[in-house]
C-alpha cells in the first residue's frame, strides 16, 4: 500500500509538472540537480534522475529531466551521472568525543607497547601537557596480546600523570602518578568493573567503571576546546558525507553547546544527541520533555549494560573461552536496569542500551519487555547487540531496534572466536539474523572506536571481509546484508530509529534536502571498489557544506 501511494503520488507531481511545463510557468526554487543516478530509498526503493530543491527541501523528485522545464534557479547543478543518495546516518558514534580524540595522543593501529611509548614521548615533545592524555591502542593488534602495565610509563613520566584509553573506551592504561592523584590503591574495591592486578600489585589497567577515578582528576575542557573539537569532528564527518550523527551519550552541557553552535549557523550538523544515563541529567530532561530543532533532537537516555569484548569486560553467561572463571561484568546491573527502564518507560524519551555479552543482553531484553508492555511504537534500541544467545533472538520480534556496527565483526574476527568458542560466536555479529526478527537494523561505526567512514561501513556489512580481503570467502556469512539493506540501515531505517523518518533518511517530496553525491555508485560497483568511494558533494538542507 505505501509503494503504491509513493508512485501514485510521483505521478500525480510528475503531472503537475508537466502542465506547468506546457504553460511556461516555471517555479523559482534554491537549487535544481539533473542528470543523476539517484537511488530515493523511498518506500519501493525507487530511482531518479532529478530533484528541486527549495527552503531546504525537495519540492519534486523526478525520473524524467522536465524538471529544468518546470522549475527555474540560479543553481543548477548537472551531476553528469553520479550517485547521489540521502545523507548518511551514523546511527552510534561519539561524535564529540571524535573531536576531543583530536587534541589528544592518536594511539590507534599502534602495532606494540613500544610503539605505544614512542607515540606518547613524540607528542608529548610537540604539544607538551600537565596531564598526557591519549587513546586507540588494542593489544590484540600486538604480538604480545596481553593488557600492559604501567612500569614503562612510571619511569618515562614519574612526575607526570598519564591515562590511554583502550581503542573501545572501555579500558584505561595510567601511570602511579595517574593512580595516587586519584587516589586508587590495591585496596580499591568497586563493582562494575576491574582494577586489574599482578601478584596484588597494581599494574595501571583499569576496566569499565574503576575508570571514573580517573576521568575524575582530568582536567576539563575549556569552552575553545569544546567547541573546537565540534567542529573538528563535523568537518571529518561531512568529508564522509554524514548529515546525522547519533552522539551516544553526552552530558546536558555538550548538549546545549551544540544547540548553540546550531542555532548560530556555526555547526552545520543535525545530532540525534542520547543522554549519559546521570541520574540528575537524565532527570533533567525526563522532566523537560523532547528537546526538538531542525538540527537537534534530543529524545534518548544512553545507557552502559556491560563492557567490551576486546577488554574481556562483556558480561557472559558462561566463563571466557581463553580465561578460565571471569565472566566480564555489568556496568548497570540487571536491577537497575529495569529500575531504569521503568522510569524511561513513563516518559516519552527512548531508551538505547549498550550490550555486547550474551548475559547483558538477556538483562536488557528482559528490562526492555517488562517496562514497555501494553505501550506502542517506542522503538528502544539495543546498542551493538553484539553476543546473543539463539534462543534469545525472538525478543527483537517486539519493536526492539537492533543498533549494530558492521565494523566491529571485521575489527573483531581474529579474536572474538578464541574469548566466546565457536558455539556462541554463532549469535555473534549476526546482523541478518537480527534484520529477519526485528524487521530493520540501523548502522553506525562507533568512531573513534572505529573509523568514521561509512563506506567502510557498507563493506563490512556486505562482504565481510578487512581491507586485505580477509577472510576468504568472508566472515561467517549467513549474516551478511544485502547492498539494499545495508543503505536502507544507514538512512531510512537509521532515520526512524529516530523519530525522524518523516522528515530525512530519503529523497522524497517535503522532506529535508540532505543528500550526498559520490564519486561511483556503491550500488554496483565491484565489492573491492566499496571501500574506495568517497564522498564528492554534500548537502545539508540543499546548501552545499563540502
Amino acid at each position: 500500500m505505501n509503494r503504491y501511494r509513493s508512485i501514485t503520488f510521483n505521478l500525480l507531481v510528475f503531472l503537475l509538472l508537466l502542465c506547468f511545463s506546457c504553460t511556461k510557468e516555471k517555479q523559482h526554487v534554491d537549487l535544481i540537480v539533473h542528470n543523476a543516478n539517484i537511488y530515493t530509498v523511498d518506500d519501493g526503493f525507487s530511482k531518479a534522475t532529478s530533484f528541486a530543491v527549495k527552503d531546504g527541501k525537495f519540492v519534486a523528485v523526478l525520473s524524467s529531466n522536465i524538471i529544468l522545464d518546470a522549475f527555474t534557479s540560479e543553481t543548477i547543478l548537472d551531476a553528469q551521472g553520479l550517485t547521489i543518495l540521502p545523507g548518511l546516518i551514523d546511527a552510534h558514534c561519539h561524535f564529540y568525543g571524535l573531536g576531543l580524540s583530536q587534541q589528544i595522543v592518536d594511539l590507534v593501529g599502534t602495532k606494540s607497547f613500544d610503539e605505544v611509548l614512542q607515540r606518547v614521548q613524540d607528542f608529548q615533545e610537540k604539544n607538551p601537557s600537565n596531564f598526557i592524555r591519549g587513546r586507540g591502542w588494542d593489544q590484540n593488534d600486538w604480538e604480545e596480546k596481553e593488557f600492559p602495565t604501567k612500569d614503562r610509563l612510571d619511569a618515562l613520566f614519574p612526575d607526570l600523570p598519564v591515562a590511554l584509553r583502550r581503542v573501545d573506551g572501555h579500558a584505561l592504561l595510567v601511570n602511579q602518578k595517574a593512580l595516587d592523584m586519584a587516589g586508587v590503591t590495591n585496596k580499591t574495591k568497586v563493582s562494575g568493573g576491574e582494577i586489574i592486578l599482578k601478584n596484588g600489585k597494581l599494574t595501571g589497567v583499569l576496566v569499565d567503571t574503576p575508570m571514573q577515578f580517573i576521568v575524575n582528576i582530568i582536567p576539563p575542557p575549556s569552552r575553545a576546546t569544546q567547541i573546537q573539537a565540534l567542529k573538528d569532528a563535523e568537518a571529518l564527518c561531512i568529508d564522509y558525507g554524514l548529515t546525522t550523527v547519533n552522539d551516544a551519550g553526552i552530558s546536558r552541557n555538550t548538549i546545549e553547546l551544540i544547540d548553540s553552535l546550531q542555532q548560530a549557523n556555526a555547526l552545520s550538523m543535525r545530532v540525534y544527541a542520547m543522554v549519559s544515563n546521570n541520574p540528575e541529567e537524565v532527570a533533567y530532561y525526563l522532566k523537560k520533555g523532547i528537546v526538538k530543532t531542525d538540527r537537534l533532537n534530543v529524545r534518548s537516555v544512553k545507557v552502559y549494560g556491560d563492557g567490551a569484548l576486546g577488554s574481556r569486560g562483556a558480561a557472559l553467561r558462561e566463563p571466557y573461552a581463553d580465561q578460565e572463571g571471569h565472566f566480564g561484568a555489568m556496568i548497570t546491573t540487571p536491577e537497575e536496569l529495569e529500575y531504569l527502564a521503568l522510569k524511561i518507560a513513563d516518559s516519552d524519551y527512548q531508551m538505547n542500551t549498550h550490550a555486547i555479552g550474551d548475559s547483558s543482553n538477556i538483562s536488557v531484553l528482559r528490562a526492555y519487555k517488562k517496562a514497555l508492555e501494553g505501550k506502542q511504537d517506542r522503538r528502544w534500541k539495543v546498542e551493538h547487540a553484539q553476543v546473543i544467545s539463539m534462543q534469545d533472538f525472538d525478543y527483537f520480534e517486539n519493536g526492539i531496534i537492533p543498533s549494530i556496527q558492521p565494523t566491529h565483526a571485521t575489527s573483531d574476527m581474529y579474536w572474538a572466536g578464541d574469548r566466546l568458542g565457536a558455539a556462541r560466536e554463532q549469535g555473534a555479529y549476526a546482523y541478518k539474523l537480527l534484520l529477519e526478527k526485528a524487521g530493520l537494523v540501523v548502522l553506525g561505526t562507533d568512531f573513534p572506536v572505529e573509523k568514521v567512514s561509512p563506506f567502510l561501513t557498507f563493506y563490512a556489512a556486505v562482504v565481510r571481509k578487512d581491507l586485505d580481503n580477509y577472510p576468504e570467502g568472508g566472515y561467517q556469512m549467513k549474516d551478511a546484508l544485502t547492498r539494499e539493506e545495508t543503505l536502507k540501515g544507514m538512512t531510512i531505517w537509521a532515520a526512524y530509529s529516530n523519530f525522524e523518518e518523516h522528515e530525512k533518511g530519503s529523497i522524497a517530496v517535503g522532506k529535508l534536502a540532505d543528500f550526498v553525491i559520490l564519486s561511483a555508485d556503491i550500488m554496483e560497483v565491484s565489492e573491492q571498489e566499496i571501500p574506495k568511494v568517497t564522498a564528492k558533494q554534500v548537502f545539508i538542507g540543499g546548501k552545499k557544506v563540502k
